[in-house]
This record gives structure tokens, sequence and C-alpha cells, in this order.
């Protein structure tokens, strides 16, 4: 409890608090922001952009139905905030609700129709409603408004590779890669593409690039395993199968992958603990 202050005291520390969320939020210390941001409300309750901030800490923390609640507030401060009605249409869309998401969405976009990441958010709800060629327009969209982002370019191969068109990924991926060479995602996305055609050395080439840059990346050590199996090193393989499901106890593809190298191997106590797990985990057996 702060001691009462008068307004102009109040509205000058609200201000600051407010200043040293925005800090917080760029460095991902959500709850410290949170902290200052429900003061920074008590003391100044008509701020949008204070109850906008709070929303997104909440968001990022994935805490969506507080972020939803925060968002609507700021909303009914300013209703034509493009801001607040992306991040609560991205708030809708982890929760499912993607036809609220999509309401959200196109409003934002009238308000603001070059926002990239509005575009990009409104692209991930029409791949869920499996309105993929929707999707794909989106992307497009985006990559003829800024070529210049990688990340523009890896979304759009991700979609690709989502869509088993993994020619088209593989040169978004190459995109991304021009732009960024050491982008370790689109190097281990890359890697995987390639492994779905078949390409085994080229995809353990983009794999171990991704690995000696992020050497903990769980999502490239899986899928390295997976190629190593297919090269006939399943020694190296099982290594970094274990090391991925060490890094994330929930990797489902990992567990099967695992399994069926044990069971190659007729270790097949493990590849039932494996395979029982990764059932576990998928459909709650």
């Amino acid at each position: 409890m702060i001691e009462e202050i008068n307004e102009s005291a109040a509205q000058s520390r609200a201000s600051v608090l407010r200043s040293r969320a925005e800090s917080y939020i760029a460095l991902g210390r959500h709850d410290a922001a949170i902290a200052d941001l429900t003061e920074s409300i008590a003391l100044v309750p008509d701020n949008a952009r204070a109850w906008r901030l709070r929303g997104e800490s909440h968001r990022l923390i994935e805490r969506y139905e507080t972020a939803i609640s925060d968002f609507d507030e700021a909303l009914r401060m300013e209703p034509d905030s493009a801001y607040a009605l992306g991040s609560r249409g991205q708030a809708y869309a982890a929760l499912g609700r993607h036809d609220e998401a999509m309401t959200d969405f196109e409003h934002a976009l009238t308000l603001s129709p070059d926002s990239l990441w509005i575009l990009e958010a409104r692209a991930d709800a029409l791949a869920d409603l499996d309105r993929l060629d929707e999707a794909l327009a989106e992307h497009a969209k985006i990559i003829e408004l800024d070529g210049s982002l990688a990340h523009s370019w890896l979304s759009r191969g991700d979609l690709y590779q989502r869509m088993g068109l993994y020619a088209e990924a593989i040169a978004d991926y190459t995109s991304a890669l021009e732009i960024d060479p050491g982008h370790v995602r689109a190097l281990s996305r890359r890697g995987e593409a390639l492994r779905m055609i078949d390409q085994y050395e080229d995809a353990l080439s983009d794999l171990n690039r991704a690995i000696e840059l992020a050497p903990d990346h769980d999502r490239a050590l899986g899928s390295r395993g997976a190629v190593l199996s297919e090269l006939g090193d399943n020694e190296s393989a099982l290594k970094d199968l274990d090391r991925a499901i060490e890094l994330d106890a929930e990797y489902v593809w990992a567990y099967r992958v695992r399994g069926e190298i044990l069971q190659e191997e007729e270790r097949h106590e493990e590849a039932i603990a494996d395979f029982t797990r990764a059932l576990h985990l998928e459909f709650g057996d």
C-alpha cells in the first residue's frame, strides 16, 4: 500500500511506473511489469496505455483470459487502438477463439492496414481455421510490404511446410538465410524440410550448423537424430534424441522417433516406454 498522495503526484508516479514497466517488458520481466502497471492503474485508472501494457504482459506469459480483460478495458477507453485490438486478437487465437480473433484482426487492419505483426497474426489464425490459401495470400502481402525481414520468409516457409510443400518451404527458408545466415530456426526448419524429401546430407549440414550456433536447440537435435538414423548411425541418433527429450520432456515427436529406433535395435521394453509416453502426451492415454 502506498500512502495517499495528491492528484499531481499520483499522475507523476503513475507515469514513471508505466515507463519502467515498458523496460521490464522489453527485458521479458513480465511479473515486474505487471506489478508496476497494477500500481499505476490504482493511481490513475483511466489511462488506456497502462491497461494495454498490462494486458500485453499477461498475454506474453500465457494468462490469456486476464489479458483479454485488460484489453477490454483499454478498448473501452480507446476503441480504435489497433495495438490493443491486435493483441486481444492474439489472446483470443491462443484460446482457440478464432472467430473473435478474426473480428479483432480485421478491425485492427482497417485502422493500420500495413501493420506486419497484425497481418501475420491474422495469417496464423487463417491457417488454424484451415483457410490455407488465404493464409498464404496474407504472407505474400507481408513479404510484398517488406521483404527484408528474415522472419517474414520463415513464417511463410513454416506454412508451406505445414502444407507439405517442401520445395516452396526450402526456397523461403533459403531467402530468410540470405538475409540472416545465422538464423538458427531457419537452418533447423530447412534441415527438417530437406529431411522430408530425403536429402539427408544437405539436411545434416543445416542441422549441424544450427546446433553449432545453438547447442541446446531441442528441435534441431530431434531432427538431426532422425536424419542420423536414416543415414544408419543409430548410436549418434539416440544421443541427439536423448538430449532433445532432456531439454523438452514433452517433445512428442522425439519420443516417437526414439521409440522407432529402439524398436529397430530390438530394445522393445524401452521402445514401448517411449511409445507409451508419446500416446500419453498427445492423447492422454
